[in-house]
Order: C-alpha cells, then sequence, then structure tokens
C-alpha cells in the first residue's frame, strides 16, 4: 500500500505520528497491517496515568486507519506478571492477600463479591468496559496465554542460548543509579499521575543471577506458585533446567522446550514481544529517558531476537485536581471509569488529544470541570461555524469520532454547569429537573430528560460524588424574615423590581438580563446599558444584589448562577422568599 501524504488535518502531532509509523510500517513489514502497542498491568485498578498508554497509540493507529491502512492495536495485558503488593483501597481485599505475593496475577484470588475468576480478570474487566465507551478499538493479548500456551517457548530457549549477550548488555547499567525503579505513591489531593512504563513492571530484577551465572528467565514454582526461585543450572542441548524455590524450599528439574511455567524477566519479555509481534509505535512513560530504563536497554536486547525498537514518544504525566474530594477511588488514584462517571467520553479524549504526549495536563474532578466543559463547547460551535484553527478542529475531530464512526452523543448538550446546578438543586428529582431545563428557553422546550442525557447524568454524578455536602445548595424552607425586615428602601426597591419582571423574564437569557439589570436601573441607567457604559461602581451594586439575593434563597454568600436558581425554584417559591 502506498504511503497516503499527511491528513488535511494538519500540524497536529497525531498526523506527524501517522506519517512516521506509516512509512516506518513500509520500510520494516510492506504490506503487512501497521502495528502499534500498549502494555497494562492488571495489578490493581488501571488510572487516568495509565490511560495515556492506551490512548496515544490508539490516536495514532485511529489516524493511520482513517487513511485506508490495516492496522493493529495491541494491548499486552500483563496479566502473568508476579503479584507485588496488598493495594490500598480496595474493597473486598484484607492482609490475608499478602499470602498470595509472588504469584502470577491470573493466580491471585478475585476481590470479595467479584464475579470474575481471578485478581487480574477483575480489573481489566474495569478497563475493557471503559476503553470500550471511549471507542478504543484493539486486539487484547493475555501474556498468561502466551506463556502458558508455549507460544514464547522458542524465543524463551533462544534468550537462554544468548544469555551472556544479553547479560553484557544489562551489565552496562547493573552499577548505575536505579532510575525506573517501583513508582512512588504521589499525593492524594493535586496528585500527577505517573505515566507508568508499559506493563509497571520496571520493578522486577532483571533475571536471576547464581553460581550457575545469569539467567533471564524466573520459574514460578511448581508447589507454592510463586516466583522466589533462582534456576541452579541449565544446559542448553537438552533444555534441562533445574530450579529451587527461596519461599517453600522445592526444588525441581524440568525440560525447558517442554515448561510453561514462567516468563521472561521484563527488560528482557518488553523487547523480545516488539521482535515477535512486530510493533512500530509504542509510547513510554517519562521515566524511559534515562540510562538502564526498560526502553532504552530493550532498544538493544531487542537485536538478539532479530527485530528493532519502535518509534516510541516519551509520554509526560497526568494530573489530576480535586483528588482530595473524590469518594469513588477510596483514597486510590481514580481510574478512567471514575472520569467517565462524571464526563462524557469525548471530553476525555479531547483531554488526551489536544497535547502532545510529551506534555502534562491534568484531568479536573472539581469545579475546574465546569471550566474545561465551557471550553470544550466553545471549540463545538467554533468547529460547527468554521471558525476553529486546523489543530483545534483536528483534536475535536478525533474526540467525537474514530474512524468507526461517531460517538454517542447527547442530543441536547446543554451547559455542563447548568445542568450541575440542575441536579444539586432537585437532589434527584427527574420531574423537577425536567420542569426547569424545559423553561431554559420556552421558545424551544426540552421534550423530555433523554434528550439532556448522557450529560446530564454525568453532571448529577459529579454533584453526588465530588461536590462536599458543605457546597451543596439547599433552599431555604421558610422566607428570613429577619433580613427582610432589616433591608433598607434601596434593598426593598432592588426585590420589587426584580419581583415585577419575573413573570416576563422566566427563562434563561430573561433572567439573566433581569438580575443584572435591576443594579442598572436602580442607578438610573438602562438595564440594556454594556459595561463599556457603566461606572465601575455598577459591578459592585450587582454583587451586593446577588448576596442578597443568595442569602434569600440558600442562606450563602453564593451558588448556582441565579438565573439557573431562580429557575430551579420556581416562580411561586421565589416570591415567598423574597418576602412578596
Amino acid at each position: 500500500m502506498p504511503i497516503v501524504a499527511q491528513s488535511t488535518e494538519t500540524t497536529d502531532w497525531v498526523s506527524r505520528f501517522a506519517d512516521e509509523v506509516i512509512a516506518e510500517s513500509e520500510r520494516r513489514a510492506p504490506g503487512k497491517p501497521v502495528v502499534v502497542a500498549s502494555g497494562l498491568s492488571p495489578s490493581g485498578p488501571i488510572h487516568l496515568g495509565n490511560l495515556r498508554e492506551v490512548m496515544t497509540p490508539h490516536l495514532v493507529a485511529d489516524e493511520v486507519r482513517r487513511r485506508g491502512h490495516r492496522v493493529r492495536h495491541l494491548i499486552s495485558w500483563d496479566d502473568y506478571d508476579r503479584y507485588r503488593k496488598v493495594p490500598a483501597g480496595i474493597s473486598g481485599v484484607d492482609e490475608s492477600w499478602a499470602e498470595h505475593i509472588g504469584k502470577p496475577l491470573t493466580s491471585v484470588p478475585t476481590p470479595k463479591g467479584s464475579p470474575h475468576p481471578n485478581w487480574a480478570e477483575h480489573f481489566k474487566a474495569a478497563m475493557t468496559a471503559s476503553l470500550a465507551e471511549m471507542g478504543v478499538e484493539f486486539d487484547g493479548i493475555s501474556q498468561t496465554a502466551q506463556y502458558t500456551s508455549g507460544v514464547y517457548r522458542e524465543q524463551i530457549l533462544h534468550a537462554m542460548k544468548h544469555r551472556r549477550d544479553i547479560d553484557a548488555i544489562l551489565a552496562q547499567y547493573r552499577t548505575k543509579p536505579k532510575t525506573a525503579g517501583k513508582k512512588s505513591q504521589k499525593p492524594v489531593d493535586e496528585a500527577e499521575l505517573e505515566a507508568a512504563e508499559g506493563s509497571g513492571a520496571a520493578a522486577e530484577d532483571d533475571g536471576s543471577g547464581s553460581a550457575a551465572g545469569y539467567f533471564p528467565y524466573k520459574p514460578y514454582c511448581g508447589n507454592c506458585e510463586k516466583d522466589l526461585t533462582t534456576v541452579t543450572s541449565y544446559d542448553d542441548d537438552s533444555t534441562e533446567l533445574t530450579y529451587a524455590c527461596t519461599e517453600c524450599g522445592f526444588s525441581e528439574t524440568v525440560r525447558l522446550s517442554e515448561f510453561n511455567r514462567g516468563k521472561l524477566v521484563w527488560k528482557v519479555d518488553w523487547p523480545m514481544r516488539w521482535a515477535y509481534e512486530g510493533v512500530i509505535f509504542e509510547p513510554s512513560g517519562v521515566d524511559h529517558s534515562s540510562p538502564g530504563s526498560s526502553f532504552q536497554v530493550g532498544g538493544q536486547i531487542v537485536g538478539i531476537f532479530g527485530g528493532e525498537q519502535p518509534i516510541g514518544p516519551m509520554y509526560a504525566f497526568v494530573g489530576i485536581s480535586g483528588m482530595a474530594k473524590m469518594s469513588s477511588s477510596k483514597g486510590g488514584v481514580p481510574t478512567p471509569a471514575d472520569a467517565l462517571q462524571i464526563m462524557e467520553p469525548q471530553l476525555l479524549r479531547w483531554l488526551y488529544a489536544r497535547r502532545r504526549p510529551n506534555q502534562s495536563f491534568k484531568i479536573a474532578f472539581d469545579q475546574e470541570i465546569q471550566r474545561l466543559y465551557d471550553e470544550w463547547d466553545r471549540l463545538d460551535a467554533k468547529v460547527a461555524d468554521g471558525s476553529a484553527l486546523p489543530a483545534d478542529i483536528a483534536a475535536h475531530s478525533r474526540a467525537v469520532r474514530t474512524a468507526a464512526g461517531e460517538l454517542p452523543r447527547t442530543p441536547r448538550p446543554l451547559p455542563y454547569r447548568t445542568l450541575a446546578s440542575v441536579a444539586d438543586i432537585t437532589a434527584g428529582h427527574e420531574d423537577q429537573a425536567l420542569r426547569i431545563l424545559s423553561e431554559l428557553d420556552p421558545a424551544d422546550p426540552l421534550g423530555g430528560l433523554e434528550e439532556a442525557r448522557p450529560r446530564y447524568d454525568k453532571a448529577e454524578a459529579w454533584i453526588n460524588t465530588h461536590v462536599p455536602a458543605d457546597q451543596r445548595t439547599i433552599v431555604r424552607a421558610e422566607p428570613d424574615a429577619e433580613l427582610l425586615k432589616s433591608l433598607d428602601e434601596q434593598g426593598r426597591a432592588s426585590l420589587r423590581l426584580l419581583l415585577d419582571g419575573l413573570a416576563d423574564h422566566w427563562s434563561l437569557d430573561g433572567l439573566t438580563h433581569l438580575v443584572y439589570g435591576v443594579p442598572k436601573v436602580q442607578a438610573g441607567f438602562s438595564a440594556d446599558a454594556t459595561p463599556k457604559e457603566l461606572p465601575p461602581e455598577i459591578k459592585t451594586a450587582q454583587r451586593s444584589f446577588f448576596a442578597l439575593l443568595y442569602h434569600l434563597l440558600v442562606g450563602r454568600d453564593t451558588g448556582p448562577r441565579l438565573p439557573t436558581l431562580l429557575l430551579a425554584v420556581g416562580q411561586e417559591r421565589v416570591r415567598g422568599l423574597l418576602g412578596e
């Protein structure tokens, strides 16, 4: 297939990588599908930093697919990795799970109450569901299945035959400080989710060293199933391997040509798979920029298996704002499922598409999500009217559709902050929510709540899971008689102007005009006067008027946008609370 020129969606990072990947695939494997890859370890909840490991190749693969090329996006589930520690904050898991440390993830029992057969499948299922919602097409490969069925047998025997060559490469880095070790836990508030290595297995040792020499292979014990084993002898001709387990004392001799209960160590396993699968493109975390990292070492080891290192952009941290308020992750880092609970998949895709892989960014779980949605809606409008910039059009296109088609979207995408306010005020009463939303634009009322879904459901979930109770909106049950009685003539006049205009302005736009207009009229200006035509003190008067309304309606200085709040409370109740 000929190389296609760069997409018309120019200047964005995805198109540039797609050009390189197509050209490199034609050089290495002409006529074959383009192969891009990701690696995920289901050792616990797969978080939003790990999602960059998937979204970077997904976006490139999708662009390649849009151009008419065959492409495979492989996700290697590193479910044959060892169980390293008991993760904190997971429901149905206690300290008794520590007895399984050292076993393959697929040999560890699932958290209590889970319908899945083992630990790895439990966490794979959550990620798979999130990727499906985001429109990510991939071919999943279980490394347990690959190793235990003997798929990699020839590669294992080859690695053992060339163990001295592998050892020589690794030896170049063993005396240097380790920089690709286990990730430290970031603080949960404003945390940076380190964009983890492909398998999350960087903390593995790089092979078995014993009196018999170096071996790049680790058997799982035939008695306790753990990888706390040492190879004590190996014969290249017969492939007889003897190992001993330091955990339970078990030892045995097996023929490696027939043995399927073990795996290559991580720094050998990863480059072996590059060669085996013919991977052209696979990103790696920022930690791979340092000497001795798995990606850099793998670039040397892959040649032993007759392959080449993939094009591999380094990707940066994904930060989180508002994690301290999170309840769903119970103290852990948030997952794609947590994000998709409060935002539509288009918005989440856009956050990864609009930034180059080496640029860090934050995903909002706090009030910032409202600003992000405002920004997204403005972009949506610019794309619709043709005023958006080319790179923004490209990012938008990658967010709303894939080569397979457009993602499902909300039919009437009302402002997220408005939906959140309505969900807050109505506290789950859908008939009330529909009444308010239908009154936002009387000329084009909402026919049913389904028209505002799923965005409405996402906003409601955000209110219920990420807004502290003391910031929720509770409308007064009775008027604040003391405050009403204390008002001076100007205060009473401002309320009268508002009440007199309610009936004629009962829509979102109308009430916006009314509440901003009352202080203007009181100061002798037209309600239509623009900020440029008004003295600075009008803004002060508006703030004072708004604070008065908030106190009378919800007993606080601030709250949801006043036009939305007034619609939510309803005309009759507003009149009562404002003293009519």
